[in-house]
């Protein structure tokens, strides 16, 4: 089918290209002369209908008909010079040579840089094809292997002491759930996702059937991470441990849909972010990342006509009512910065425990900078890029917010 469609186009072309070469003098335009020949005659009849009418007389009618016909004249010879041979010989077959040569040449280039070999994709082949690669996902070691390399924080000497102590504890007691949970949060902190990864998996381990899907995802996020964004075949399996225990977890759906976009099948991915989208709440941080991606998503699962449900207006983020406002205006410094860093101690409250959005974990870091407390700040954001690590999107934000503020995780 490729080849007739290209054959089909390139003769329609090459066809249309030639055309005015032997079409020759049959389709000429009339020359501009004969059209002013034509006016010219007119003028002369509408003189002598003038004289018939008494609008002119003899004498103005002949100075008429000697100045128009002068004009014939000129234009008669216009004509002439037009008609006659340029001494340019119209040569078609020399125009039909050099497209020939043309199309040839391009033969030639397609046939060194493109690929003609190359066999047709059906549907279903290219369903195998993809299935084929789902069953041999990369190995998390080989996929590390190839993972750039990613900036590191410099730690601050004082907590990188605290996480020497924590690998010490927790190498004297490797079977410690609690010091396990807390090596595997704070290696990611520090950008050693490796690491972080191993106590991941020692953590699960430990935990044996006690182990929930909160800990098969945050396992999967670590591997992905490691691996540069990419699903290795121990992510798809911390992934399908995860929705096991429980299918509605919102994270290892995501990452399942991850894994299906980046393996060709974009049918199966857009069938569960679309659930996802449309079932998860809005402060969900799977959401805004599968907001922007799925019409690309849509449209190459074969549903290009799908419209994602309109997000809701964001909600104020928690501030300071009326009332607060004007008590604060009769504050003294002291204490107005005291009523703002409660705020700041609520907002983190209830990030803690409700989890939030990556614009409120944003306006978290800043705020915290603000209030002259840029260690903990810088804590925050190196909790955040925790959540958020498989999420580029989410991640821009809290990326964007440290960065306005000058605060780098430790």
């Amino acid at each position: 089918m490729f080849w007739i469609l290209t054959a089909a186009m390139t003769a329609m072309v090459a066809a249309a290209i030639l055309r005015p070469f032997f079409r020759g003098s049959a389709g000429t335009a009339e020359p501009a002369a004969a059209y002013d020949l034509g006016v010219y005659r007119d003028q002369l009849r509408e003189v002598d209908r003038d004289v018939t009418r008494g609008v002119l007389t003899q004498t103005e009618a002949e100075r008429l008909r000697t100045e128009i016909g002068r004009k014939i004249l000129d234009a008669d010879r216009a004509m002439a010079r037009q008609a006659a041979p340029s001494g340019k010989v119209s040569r078609p077959w020399i125009a039909a040579v050099l497209l020939g040569a043309a199309l040839v040449a391009s033969a030639a280039v397609y046939w060194r840089l493109g690929a003609p070999a190359m066999p047709d994709l059906p549907l279903g082949a290219r369903i195998a094809a993809a299935d084929e690669r789902l069953r041999d996902l990369p190995l998390q070691a080989d996929a590390e292997a190839r993972a750039p390399e990613r900036p590191k924080p410099q730690p601050d000497p004082d907590y990188l002491r605290l996480i020497e102590q924590l690998r010490a504890a927790v190498a004297q007691r490797p079977d410690d759930p609690q010091g396990l949970a807390l090596l595997a949060e704070h290696e990611a902190r520090l950008g050693n996702t490796a690491a972080a990864r191993q106590a991941q998996e020692r953590l699960i381990a430990v935990r044996g059937t006690d182990a929930q899907a909160a800990d098969h995802t945050r396992l999967a996020a670590l591997m992905i991470e490691a691996a540069g964004g990419l699903v290795s075949t121990e992510a798809r399996g911390q992934i399908e441990a995860a929705l096991r225990i429980d299918p509605a977890n919102g994270q290892a759906r995501y990452l399942q849909g991850l894994m299906y976009a980046q393996n060709d099948r974009p049918d199966i991915a857009f069938g569960i972010w679309r659930d996802l989208l449309e079932s998860s709440p809005p402060a969900a941080p799977w959401v805004g990342p599968i907001r922007q991606l799925i019409p690309d998503l849509a449209w190459l699962a074969g549903q290009p006509d799908y419209v994602p449900p309109e997000a809701p207006s964001a909600p104020a983020l928690p501030g300071p009512d009326a009332g607060a406002m004007a008590a604060a205006g009769d504050m003294t410094p002291e204490e107005r910065q005291e009523m703002i860093a409660g705020m700041v101690r609520n907002l983190e409250a209830r990030l803690a425990t409700e989890g939030g959005t990556p614009e409120e974990w944003a306006r978290l870091i800043t705020s915290l900078v603000r209030i002259d407390n840029e260690s903990h700040a810088r804590e925050i954001l190196a909790e955040a890029r925790t959540r958020f690590g498989a999420m580029p999107e989410a991640s821009a934000v809290i990326e964007a917010a440290a960065a306005e503020v000058g605060v780098s995780a430790p």
